[in-house]
C-alpha cells in the first residue's frame, strides 16, 4: 500500500469509526432546510476497517461512498438521496451482528448494505430477517444465503459456487486432475470448500486429493501443508485471506512444490501483493468485476473518473463497492420516494438483468446466476494483471 493510500485509509477509518453518514451534498441539505420534503434513504453498512480484512473492507467501503456521492449529485433536484452510515466490525461476526442492530435500531437504517465477510454477512442477514429488513450486496457471503429461505438478501457478486465452477473447470481444461484445497478454518473457508466440492461433483471430476482448513494462529500450517504436498496435487485452490494465502504459497514453494495456485477473489489482489511482492508471479485469481484499469467499459470509466476526483486508489474491491452502491441506488430510484421495505424488495427481485454500465448483474435471490461474468487472471512478478 502506498503512502497516500495509507494516509487516506487512516483518515477514513477515523471518520468511519464515529459512525458518520456520507453522501448528502451541502446544496441538497441547504435546499431541504428551506422547504420541500426530501426522502433520505439510509444505508447501514458494517465493514472491517480494522483486523485481518481491513484493506479489502476499506476499499469496498470507499468505492461505495463514491457511488453514493455520485447518486446524490445526480439526484440533487429530485428529493431522493442516499445516506451511508459505516461502522467498523473488525472482521468479527459478533460485532457485525451488534452493528446491524444499531444500524436498524438507533440509526434507523432503511436497509443493511455491503457487509463484508462470510460470517459477518450471515450475522447481518439474520438480524435483517429478525427485524423485517433487507441485506443488499454482502461481500463473500456463503451460498447458503442464496436459497429461497433468504428472499430478503440480494447479491451483487456471484456465488462461491460460480467462482468454484470457473476455477475447477479451468483445472480440468489444462489436464490438472489432482486438485487440493487449502483455506482458513472459518466460515469463509468452509463455505469455499463446500463450493469447490459441489463444483467437482457437478462437473464429474476427480475428488479433491487433499484438504486443509488452517486454524487461526498458524502453528498448524506447516504440518497441514506437508500432508497436502504428500498427495502430489497439480493445483491447489485457496480460499483464505491474504495472510494464510501468502504463507501457504511461500512455504509450499520453499519445500519444492511446483504446481499451480488458484485463489478465490476474496483474497484481494492488493493485500496479497503487499504480502508476497514478486512471489505473487504466476498465481491465478478469480475476479467477479471488470479490471479497474482504463477501459471502454462504461462502469469502469465512471468509477475511475470518481477515483480521479478523490483521495482513493483504484482497486477491484473499490470497483465492486462502487457497483454495489450504484445498484442499490438504482433499486431505490425505481421503487420511488414512497417505497417501504416490501415494495423495495419487490423492485430488487424484479431486477434480473440490470446493466450497471456495460456490466450486467442479477439481483434475483437464488443460487445460480448465468448473467454475471467471472474472469481468471494471473499476476506477474511486478504486480501487473495478466489474462
Amino acid at each position: 500500500m502506498n503512502k497516500s493510500r495509507r494516509k487516506w485509509l487512516g483518515q477514513a477509518c477515523g471518520a468511519l469509526l464515529l459512525g458518520g453518514g456520507f453522501g448528502i451534498p451541502h446544496a441538497f441539505a441547504q435546499a431541504t432546510r428551506t422547504g420541500g420534503a426530501p426522502r433520505v434513504v439510509l444505508l447501514g453498512q458494517s465493514v472491517p476497517l480494522t483486523g485481518g480484512a481491513a484493506e479489502i473492507g476499506s476499499a469496498f467501503a470507499a468505492g461505495s461512498r463514491l457511488a453514493v456521492s455520485d447518486f446524490n449529485t445526480r439526484n440533487a433536484t429530485t428529493g431522493l438521496q442516499l445516506k451511508l452510515v459505516q461502522l467498523d466490525d473488525g472482521y468479527e461476526a459478533a460485532r457485525a451482528s451488534a452493528n446491524a442492530r444499531t444500524l436498524l435500531g438507533a440509526q434507523k437504517a432503511d436497509l443493511l448494505f455491503g457487509f463484508v465477510g462470510t460470517a459477518s454477512s450471515e450475522a447481518g442477514a439474520n438480524v435483517a430477517t429478525q427485524q423485517g429488513s433487507l441485506l443488499f450486496a454482502p461481500f463473500a457471503a456463503s451460498d447458503n444465503l442464496r436459497g429461497a429461505e433468504h428472499p430478503n438478501v440480494f447479491h451483487v457478486r456471484p456465488g462461491m459456487i460460480d467462482e468454484a465452477l470457473k476455477i475447477v473447470r479451468q483445472c480440468a481444461t489444462v489436464g490438472q486432475t489432482r486438485v487440493a484445497f487449502v483455506g482458513d478454518d472459518d466460515a469463509m473457508g468452509r463455505a469455499g470448500l463446500a463450493a469447490v466440492q459441489q463444483a467437482i461433483t457437478e462437473l464429474k471430476l476427480t475428488p479433491l486429493v487433499a484438504t486443509a482448513l488452517v486454524p487461526a494462529g498458524g502453528d498448524k500450517l506447516d504440518a497441514m501443508l506437508k500432508t497436502v504436498q504428500e498427495k502430489s496435487p497439480q493445483a491447489i485452490v485457496l480460499v483464505s485471506l491474504s495472510g494464510t494465502t501468502a504463507s501457504a504459497i511461500r512455504k509450499l514453494r520453499k519445500s519444492g512444490y511446483t504446481g499451480n495456485f488458484m485463489a478465490f477473489s476474496i483474497v484481494g489482489i492488493d493485500p496479497l501483493y503487499a504480502e508476497l511482492g514478486k512471489d505473487i508471479g504466476g498465481i491465478v485469481i478469480s475476479q467477479v468485476v471488470p479490471s479497474p484499469r482504463p477501459s471502454a467499459i462504461p462502469i469502469v470509466k465512471e468509477y475511475l473518473a470518481a477515483v480521479d476526483n478523490s483521495d482513493q486508489t483504484a482497486s477491484y474491491e473499490g470497483l465492486e463497492g462502487f457497483i454495489a452502491a450504484k445498484a442499490v441506488g438504482e433499486a431505490v430510484r425505481r421503487a420511488g420516494r414512497g417505497f417501504n421495505t416490501a415494495t423495495l424488495q419487490r423492485t430488487m427481485t424484479a431486477m434480473t438483468d440490470y446493466d450497471v454500465g456495460g456490466f450486467r448483474i442479477n439481483l434475483r435471490p437464488g443460487l445460480r446466476d448465468n448473467v454475471r461474468s467471472i474472469d481468471l487472471i494471473s499476476i506477474s512478478a511486478d504486480g501487473r494483471v495478466l489474462r
